[in-house]
């Protein structure tokens, strides 16, 4: 699978790791960044990993930060993107089954190497779940992105 990864420097040291396993497992991988430790601001990888997501909707993303919450913020900003924080396997993938999450997030602070190495399995192995309830639920979260673009403040 086509993986774009990025962290602040609070997910750097996990971020490579996980990118170094995911390349030997097979994955292709964008690393977007950070490349050091040094300080950097969640907004601005969010927002380069957001954008090659959303170029190609074959591609998923994996933000890492301190606790996840900074990154899901960010990435929920962009349209286009379905992001969610995910700390437990059920999360991971029925996150991409019923809500089609593009983004996952993970807080470095929070899971170790292993447990996001499982949360990762999970997200990338799961699809969305063409449900009638499933996607017409995604449909109405992406026409709320449309109102919000206009200023309309109504569910569809």
């Amino acid at each position: 699978m086509n993986i774009v990864i990025g962290s602040d420097h609070a997910g750097f040291r996990l971020k490579q790791e996980l990118a170094d396993w995911l390349r030997e497992t097979g994955h292709q991988v964008d690393d977007i960044g950070s490349h050091t430790p040094d300080p950097v601001d969640f907004p601005d990888i969010a927002h380069a990993l957001c954008g090659k997501v959303r170029q190609d909707a074959s591609r998923r993303g994996i933000l890492v930060c301190g606790t996840g919450v900074g990154a899901v913020i960010a990435a929920n900003k962009i349209n286009g993107i379905r992001a969610a924080v995910c700390h437990d396997i059920h999360s991971a993938h029925q996150g991409v089954e019923h809500d089609d999450l593009n983004v996952m997030c993970l807080g470095a602070q929070i899971v170790g190497p292993w447990l996001a190495r499982d949360l990762i399995d999970a997200f990338l192995q799961a699809q969305f779940v063409r449900d009638e309830d499933f996607v017409r639920r995604v449909d109405k979260l992406n026409r709320l992105e449309q109102q919000n673009r206009s200023g309309e403040n109504r569910l569809p």
